[in-house]
């Protein structure tokens, strides 16, 4: 078997469903997405970095706010997808760069916003994405991260990663909160406000965007089926599949 990294098989994964991305319900509106342009609200001077920006919504939300976004992705072809679209919404301030979250292409202190939404739980090293995203970012700068977080509770924790990894192979850990906020006290920054979210994933199309194997599939639906009721309760899962998650939005500024 040829060897590759896990951001090669991260890429691989992604790059044939830009436009799933793109055009995804769950991807392009949801509350932490009004949250996010509250949070960063009308700043016309600053430089963005949407970092693991996938279809670029939430670089498309800050474009008209700030005075520039770079759009930062490892998948070309997602960061074609976002620059065609930019283009379409003639968002002239909106570049994109390629590249992983744990090796940024930037000089220190080059950002006075960062933003990072559905992307962490992909990245091989939380921690030194967040070093990263803290050194890019000026003195006083604002940082957001948006993500789904996981529950503290072992049991309910492991039933989401199974779930996670098997509809996405590329799936590295949905966080807790306690350790989000260690990992970015850790990063060096200062101490973020939280807001929690419950977002719920209609199954077929959840399992559509990322193109999940029918074997996988069935994996899928065989332990929900057999799931105890402290995990469908939680979970909130439907006779369909669908199911309910926790998300939530964590800002950091100073």
């Amino acid at each position: 078997m040829a060897e590759r990294s896990h951001e090669d098989f991260v890429q691989a994964q992604f790059s044939p469903q830009a436009a799933a991305y793109l055009t995804s319900t769950v991807h392009a509106q949801g509350e932490d997405l009004d949250l996010l342009a509250k949070t960063v609200a009308k700043r016309p001077l600053a430089a963005a970095l949407d970092l693991g920006c996938g279809g670029g919504h939430a670089a498309f939300l800050l474009a008209p706010l700030v005075g520039s976004v770079i759009a930062y992705d490892l998948s070309e072809a997602m960061l074609g997808t976002v620059s065609a679209e930019a283009s379409r919404r003639s968002l002239t301030n909106v570049a994109t760069r390629q590249g992983s979250a744990e090796r940024l292409p930037f000089a220190d202190k080059s950002f006075d916003i960062v933003v990072s939404r559905y992307s962490a739980h992909h990245w091989r090293d939380l921690a030194a994405g967040l070093r990263e995203a803290r050194r890019v970012l000026k003195p006083g700068g604002l940082a957001v991260f948006m993500d789904v977080v996981s529950p503290t509770d072992p049991l309910l924790d492991t039933w989401l990663q199974a779930l996670e990894l098997l509809r996405d192979p590329s799936h590295v850990r949905d966080y807790s909160l306690v350790e989000w906020q260690s990992l970015m006290r850790e990063a060096g920054f200062p101490p973020a406000s939280v807001t929690s979210f419950r977002l719920r994933l209609e199954f077929q199309s959840w399992i559509r965007r990322i193109n999940t194997p029918e074997a996988h599939v069935a994996a899928i639906r065989s332990l929900q089926g057999q799931a105890a009721s402290s995990v469908t309760g939680h979970f909130a899962i439907e006779p369909d599949g669908s199911f309910t998650i926790d998300t939530a939005l964590l800002a950091a500024e100073g």
